[in-house]
């Protein structure tokens, strides 16, 4: 890594040598070529500062350096290596000495919380466990909590990376990972309390960026990227590390810390870079346009922005529709979003819809979709209260079969909802160290349950939700993103601000419970607030529910930023009895009265 000189140009976007679409048999392979060229990375502070540049060339070496190092600490060939994935280039000299050195990398989060210390070490040490880590990783900032999550473990090894670049180099050939051996485990954003670590393969990951290179984005060599999305997801991780890196194009790294403190960083990359490429969650989207001033939009040239993928949570339309009529001055154009939906199971990617297609939307029978789970279309004049919106996630990648099945099993017709199926090369080998639950996830022949619920038809793939999250009420299927929607359309909230769920009740059937996040602190406007919420919530969906109005960030997410309907729900249930007298349907946490 060098530190970048006054006036050193970013690494170049233009390459020197011929493209190739990730066509290697590993991840050390798919370096050794990029190494030949001038591109690489860029690490810029949350105030916009160029701090650091590591060429492909400059990484290959380094990585090769710390390679030998590791190799001196003698543990078997696939042992894990645990990494504190903060965004910096240590990370990726650590990730790229595994793929040498025969060893697993396995990125693990970042505290994000301040004051969730107890949380982060708690879950972060269960992840640790889960992998049966020989060694670990954290920067210096973070060594005293890596301390603390692998006390009493039994590593071989712990350190920051100054101390394993103290580590004497050892001599001998270096042999690096081979097609079906791994190239990483993944914890997926949603597993800290059960950590569940998805193995994947050299030869599964190299399809994958396979598929997006060629098929999904259409990458080209002018090709440049710009990334905040934590290295340690899979978006993050598969999509914006490794896709640039096989395909030999530049990316711009801001820190997702920095990008949540002042997202706009994010733009301004974009723009002075004049980057092509960029992926988020619809709500990276959002908080951009929520810190937008008036009239801002002028200083940003987004002429160039001609993949803005979309992925990693439901895709809500209005919300990107927003952002793209806000940045129109900045040269933006909304046929730049590009939506598409995979997982980590799959290394990433399964469907993309076209490139320079936008937000293509479905919008179907609201009675039907909840009845008969069938996704009838109607018209633009169908009153709104009976409609719901759903965007195309696009054509599988070619090496993807996808089938829709009820819960015997059943492959369902076009338009019939149900859980989504996949099979493809780049599908997980399993879950690490967990025989019973890849068992129930992952067949014999190779078809993986997705969790996820949706349909087909001769449009492309679209998802309704997770089945985790579906509510059933009297037998009816309800949405809990429709439930959200009804409040977050109210002048006082913002996209984001509520979850939907259910929880059992006293006599043992479900309650629906709609938590809002609230600016409001007045306690008689909390509580007519909650009365009409309850009272639209009743009249547009026809069902009782409890709203729950709770302060400013107060809804739990993910590892990876993401709104986490279940943790909102464990939360509820454990911290919650609910009083059965005064006003029914509505509840107002007592914290807001405090703060008022």
């Amino acid at each position: 890594m060098r530190r970048p000189a006054l006036g050193l140009q970013a690494t170049p976007t233009e390459n020197n040598q011929p493209m190739r679409a990730a066509d290697f048999p590993s991840l050390a392979a798919a370096l050794d070529y990029a190494a030949l060229g001038q591109t690489g990375s860029n690490f810029y502070n949350g105030r916009g500062k160029l701090y650091a540049v590591l060429t492909y060339a400059e990484l290959r070496a380094q990585a090769l350096q710390l390679a030998r190092r590791l190799r001196g600490l003698n543990v078997a060939r696939g042992s894990r290596l645990a990494i504190i994935a903060d965004t910096h280039p240590d990370f990726l000299r650590f990730f790229f000495a595994c793929q040498y050195a025969g060893l697993v990398p396995v990125p693990l989060p970042i505290p994000l919380n301040p004051g969730g210390h107890e949380a982060y070490v708690k879950h972060t040490r269960a992840m640790v466990q889960s992998c049966q880590a020989s060694v670990a990783m954290a920067p210096s900032c973070f060594s005293g909590l890596l301390d603390e999550v692998v006390e009493g473990l039994g590593l071989t090894f712990v350190g920051s990376p100054e101390v394993f670049d103290a580590l004497p180099e050892q001599e001998g050939e270096l042999q690096p990972m081979q097609t079906d051996e791994l190239a990483y485990l993944q914890y997926t954003s949603g597993s800290t309390r059960f950590p569940r670590g998805v193995m994947i393969t050299q030869r599964q990951v190299m399809s994958n960026l396979a598929g997006i290179i060629t098929e999904g984005m259409e990458m080209r060599s002018t090709d440049r990227c710009v990334s905040w999305l934590p290295f340690y997801h899979d978006l993050g991780l598969v999509g914006l590390v490794l896709v640039p890196l096989a395909s030999q194009v530049t990316v711009d790294y801001l820190g997702t810390r920095e990008f949540a403190m002042r997202p706009r960083q994010w733009l301004t990359l974009m723009s002075n870079n004049k980057a092509t490429i960029s992926c988020s969650p619809p709500f990276g989207f959002e908080l951009c346009n929520r810190r937008l001033r008036e009239g801002e939009a002028e200083q940003f040239d987004l002429s160039a922005w001609r993949v803005a993928g979309l992925g990693a949570e439901m895709i809500r339309p209005q919300v990107l529709n927003d952002f793209a009529d806000a940045m129109a001055p900045s040269g933006f154009d909304r046929k730049a979003f590009l939506p598409g939906y995979g997982m980590a199971e799959c290394s990433l990617a399964v469907s993309f819809t076209p490139v320079n297609k936008g937000l293509l939307v479905d919008r179907v029978d609201a009675n039907q979709l909840a009845l008969s789970e069938l996704a009838q279309p109607v018209g633009q004049d169908a009153p709104i209260e009976r409609v719901s919106e759903f965007v195309n996630c696009g054509v599988p990648l070619s090496t993807f079969e996808v089938e829709v099945r009820d819960e015997s099993g059943k492959v369902l017709p076009e338009r019939h909802i149900g859980v989504i199926y996949v099979r493809a090369p780049s599908v997980m080998s399993g879950y690490f160290n967990e025989p019973e639950i890849t068992a129930q996830t992952l067949s014999p022949d190779g078809w993986l349950n997705t969790g996820d619920i949706g349909y087909q038809s001769s449009a492309g793939l679209f998802i309704t939700g997770r089945k985790k999250d579906l509510i059933i009420i009297n037998g009816r299927n309800i949405w809990p993103q429709d439930l959200e929607q009804i409040a977050e359309q109210q002048p006082e909230f913002r996209p984001g601000d509520a979850l939907a769920f259910a929880v059992p009740d006293v006599d043992g059937t479900d309650t629906i419970v709609i938590m809002v996040q609230s600016r409001e602190k007045d306690a008689e406007q909390l509580t007519e607030l909650g009365k009409r919420l309850h009272g639209l919530v009743l009249g547009e969906m026809g069902v009782e529910c409890r709203i729950e109005l709770v302060p400013l960030h107060t809804l739990p997410r993910t590892s990876s930023g993401k709104l986490s309907r279940s943790k909102a729900r464990l939360n509820y249930i454990d911290g919650h009895r609910v009083d059965q007298q005064g006003d029914p349907g509505v509840m107002v946490n007592l914290l807001l009265k405090q703060t008022g």
